[in-house]
């Protein structure tokens, strides 16, 4: 029988129950499902914090810096709105340097995917060495990007690049001074190519090592038994070992796309957007526009422009991978 307490009414939430002349709350926070949600809340709180303070407030004062006029050599910043949104999409510069952002980013994820696969089978297989070139094969990862870049810019130097000098002697171009001398850093066409190419250089070991993770976990019996029905290479690895290794390759590709989209170090150290906006993508306009140009609130909304164009594809990535584990 339930009936009400003797020293009032129940809280709200909660129900007594009289067993044997003793009445027993119930409240549904004393329940052994209600104790396993405030366990795991409380291991989840510590990460949840973490983001928030690293990402939610950065994003949050970005955006409001976006909607005022907030500048270097002004204390006070007024609230103007969208004004700083429109201003972007009326500037011919804005739709080159997404034009050039979106080129830059699946161009340099095509070719880390296809040299990160190539790398990883040919790691797998067993070779004297094998642990010094994995070893190596970080390197380019985890050098100091100012080192590494700089690096690259004297060896795309106009005058005296390396690569010229390497290509002349194949005869793959003239001497020096000849007409045909390509000006790696000069050029539109060779300038976008030569800044994707670091970026390729720099990433594709990261996305390397994420795919030779996934491939030494496929258990080597369930490849013998597809060896054994006749499968070839590829079909191995379309209907084998792509199904089975699928979550970390979203995982990565989800990262290498953050990190490519974002890239601000390499195009601003090589050529800055030059030359003439032909490698001009958003991080490096909204830095231009809003550190050097000084005019915070601009800078601030086009570097906000990222957010759409990143975000369809985490979802994409996300929701497939979530389809894809039931």
């Amino acid at each position: 029988m339930t009936q009400a307490s003797p020293g009032g009414p129940p809280p709200p939430g909660s129900i007594s129950v009289a067993i044997g002349g003793r009445v027993r709350d119930t409240s549904w926070w004393r329940t052994p499902t209600a104790r396993r949600y405030l366990f795991g809340y409380t291991l989840l709180a510590p990460a949840v914090l973490y983001v928030g303070l690293l990402v939610g407030v950065p994003f949050a004062f970005s955006l409001y810096l976006a909607m005022s006029d907030a500048s270097v050599g002004s204390p006070v910043a007024r609230f103007v709105g969208i004004e700083n949104f429109k201003s972007a999409l009326e500037n011919a510069v804005f739709y080159t340097a997404v034009r050039n952002t979106l080129v830059f980013t699946i161009g340099a994820g095509i070719l880390k995917g296809v040299l990160g696969t190539t790398l990883a089978f040919l790691l797998l297989q067993p070779f004297k060495g094998r642990k010094v070139v994995r070893a190596l094969l970080v390197i380019p990862f985890t050098l100091p990007i100012a080192v590494s870049v700089l690096g690259w810019k004297w060896m795309f130097d106009s005058q005296f690049s390396v690569i010229n000098w390497a290509l002349s002697r194949l005869s793959l171009i003239g001497g020096y001074g000849s007409p045909d001398w390509p000006v790696w850093l000069g050029q539109p066409g060779l300038a976008l190519f030569s800044v994707m190419f670091v970026n390729v250089w720099r990433g594709f070991p990261f996305s390397a090592i994420v795919l030779l993770a996934g491939l030494t976990s496929v258990p080597p019996e369930v490849l013998d038994a597809a060896k054994v029905d006749g499968a070839s290479f590829m079909q191995r690895f379309r209907k084998v070992i792509v199904p089975m290794i699928a979550p970390i390759l979203f995982i990565g590709s989800a990262f290498d796309t953050v990190f490519t989209l974002s890239d601000l170090s390499i195009v601003y150290l090589l050529t800055n957007g030059g030359p003439d906006g032909a490698t001009e993508i958003l991080p490096t306009l909204a830095y231009n526009t809003g550190i050097r140009g000084g005019a915070l609130g601009r800078g601030a909304a086009i570097s906000l422009f990222l957010f759409p164009l990143l975000l369809p594809a985490i979802v994409l990535l996300l929701r497939t991978l979530r389809r894809r584990q039931y």
